[in-house]
């Protein structure tokens, strides 16, 4: 593809997951997630989501769809889940399953879930009527592999083994072997124009890194490689021309952020800055036209795929967004982070995690819904949906993006090209504890109502005195934000959206205080429908045919939504006093201590509507409805 220019080591440096305990409604959406889907779901090789890899079932397996990756993605999310928190029996489930996918592999390397006919290396005819460029006989099973490789992987990170590295190392050999002695062109293997075949990307660099092997890393770059030789995909190309995220592939958000996940670990494996730019121009692309409110991955409105990014610009409150694309938003932003140690990164994880992630898990930590509503029922999934161990995947990344090291530059003369600091990246109640060189063990202590209030009292005790930075990161949305150590305000001023570091000789018992004032915020959205045509002399005439205008209510980082209007109706169209804004939207008392507020809206010429945190709107009841967006009248338009 291009010349290595050499590995790049990452700004931000992640603390292992039993360093950081999270609370509040993060930490109880962990312990929930532990306790329900990662306990429950799978448990042995007789859980139906691993008995699909026996050999009687995979014999006669000639569908599947996307069922195999389940079992990856357990191993990936268990792994981590029993790091974090020391539980035995999950760690003796997790060690039993991967020693039985183990000894299931073929000789060959193959350990998917697909009869031989059907397997991978076995070449398959595209059907040329397929809109999203499928093979004629639908496969997943590269798809199901990268999962494999990605949880054998995790599994070897927290509790070594040689014999999970060894399957995962088989694995990435044979597909190494197809696309290169095999001659198979991975983009008919997956639909959606190869998109579901190339997130193999991300496992053949997490296999790089694991091994140290360049045969892994080569792998990648073929993968990139023969995704760049398809011009429906074209994907290093089209980002770097500035294409439109819906216009990459089919626009499948899940498989598109995927990609671009692997994209961002080459960068880090081979220092390409191509793949850097690429990746941070999707990934602002995606920010600005294609997030909900609530930070997910927004789609589905008039398109024959519900789960596709639609053309920048397009806007409807009954949109929504695949749970598994707020997975690889996250991971995405997670990559970013590691890269570049940018504050930008880790707020769209907390917004994304405080909102469609939260909102999309129900409080058993079982139940999921695959898709989630700006305005819309909730619905919890089915037995196999992939968004259920999604959800449950994303959940375990929280921890370590919460609190970091992170490399801080030095002036120049300093004797030094850097030093190692500690990152506050999330807020919430919580605890960390980091290794400095310079301090030994720094134990951080959060406690705060966050993400409903916005003071913030972080306690700082390091194993000894010594010199080092905090960094603690100013959210984008707070105006007037306020920091003290130890009652004292310091030189530089808080910027919004930015980190701010904090650098003395930090002894135990020293405290940061922020102040993030949260007023309630109207956001307005606007969709026009534009009639475009030629005039009798060809020049080009747009015409505006219809508007619709809408208000949403955000405080802090959480997205606020209502009921059913008056208990029965799924929209309303609101008057917006001509009045300040603080006298018809208020933030009420909370009911009980550390409760969230809620937020009364009064509009003229009706009752005020009552809003709560949308992720707990309707107590987060199967079938309760949601109502972020409420419709404005044409004179209210902005």
């Amino acid at each position: 593809m291009s010349r290595l220019q050499g590995a790049v080591s990452p700004r931000a440096v992640a603390p292992a997951p039993a360093d950081v305990v999270l609370e509040g409604p993060l930490g109880a959406a962990l312990e929930a997630n532990l306790r329900g889907r990662l306990s429950r779901f799978i448990v042995d090789e007789r859980s139906p989501a691993i008995a699909i890899f026996g050999p009687a079932q995979v014999a006669c397996n000639h569908e599947g769809d996307w069922y195999g990756e389940h079992a990856g993605k357990w191993l990936y999310a268990a792994a981590k889940a029993a790091a974090r928190s020391g539980d035995d029996a999950l760690r003796a489930n997790l060690e039993r399953v991967a020693d039985h996918l183990v000894a299931l592999q073929g000789a060959d390397g193959y350990l998917g879930n697909y009869a031989p006919e059907r397997r991978f290396p076995v070449p398959q005819r595209p059907k040329p009527e397929s809109w999203d460029g499928a093979p004629a006989l639908r496969t997943w099973d590269v798809w199901t592999h990268s999962y494999l490789v990605l949880g054998l992987l995790e599994v070897h990170r927290h509790f070594p083994a040689a014999r999970y590295l060894d399957a995962a190392a088989r694995i990435g050999d044979l597909c190494a072997r197809a696309l290169t002695d095999g001659d198979i062109d991975i983009t008919g293997l997956g639909n959606h124009h190869g998109m579901s075949a190339t997130v193999l990307l991300d496992a053949a660099v997490e296999l790089h890194f694991a091994t140290g092997e360049r045969r892994h890393l080569d792998l990648a770059l073929r993968v990139l490689e023969q995704a760049e030789a398809n011009p429906r995909l074209a994907l290093l190309t089209r980002a770097l021309a500035g294409a439109d995220a819906s216009e990459i592939g089919t626009g499948k958000a899940y498989q598109l952020l995927w990609n671009l996940v692997g994209l961002a670990k080459l960068h880090r494996a081979t220092g390409e800055p191509r793949f850097l730019r690429a990746v941070e121009t999707m990934w602002r692309n995606v920010r600005d036209h294609h997030l909900s409110l609530g930070g997910g991955p927004w789609g589905g409105v008039a398109h024959r795929s519900r789960e596709v990014f639609n053309p920048a610009g397009v806007f409807d409150p009954t949109g929504y967004v695949e749970t598994c694309s707020t997975l690889s938003w996250i991971q995405l932003n997670r990559e970013l982070y590691a890269i570049t140690g940018r504050a930008c990164f880790v707020e769209e994880v907390e917004r994304s995690a405080c909102n469609d992630l939260l909102g999309a898990q129900a409080p058993d930590g079982e139940d999921w819904c695959y898709y989630v509503f700006a305005n819309g029922r909730r619905v919890h999934t089915t037995y196999w949906r992939c968004c259920k161990s999604s959800g449950a995947m994303a959940l375990e990344e929280l921890p370590a993006l919460a609190y970091g090291l992170f490399q801080a530059d030095l002036p120049a003369g300093a004797g030094g090209a850097a030093a190692a600091g500690v990152s506050v990246n999330l807020y919430g109640p919580s605890s960390a504890t980091l290794a400095l060189p310079q301090a030994g063990r720094v134990a951080l202590r959060q406690d705060t109502g966050y993400p409903f209030d916005g003071s913030v009292r972080i306690r700082v005790s390091p194993q000894r005195s010594a010199r080092f930075p905090i960094r603690v990161r100013i959210p984008s949305w707070v105006q007037d934000a306020r920091a003290a150590v130890n009652g004292a305000a310091p030189e530089a001023a808080p910027v919004p959206g930015e980190f701010l570091v904090l650098e003395k000789t930090w002894q135990d018992g020293d405290e940061i205080a922020l102040e993030f004032p949260m007023p309630p915020r109207l956001h307005r959205r606007t969709h026009r429908n534009v009639q475009e045509s030629r005039a009798p002399d060809g020049s080009p005439v747009r015409q505006q045919v219809l508007r619709f205008d809408w208000c949403a209510i955000t405080r802090g980082p959480l997205v606020y939504a209502t009921g059913l209007i008056d208990g029965f109706r799924v929209q309303e169209t609101v008057r917006l006093p001509d009045a300040p804004e603080r006298t018809w939207l208020e933030t009420l008392a909370p009911e009980a201590p550390g409760a969230a507020p809620a937020i009364r809206l009064s509009p003229q010429g009706r009752a005020p509507l009552l809003f709560s945190p949308w992720y707990a709107t309707g107590a987060r009841r199967d079938g309760s409805w949601r109502l972020t967006w409420l419709s404005l009248p044409p004179d209210d338009a902005p």
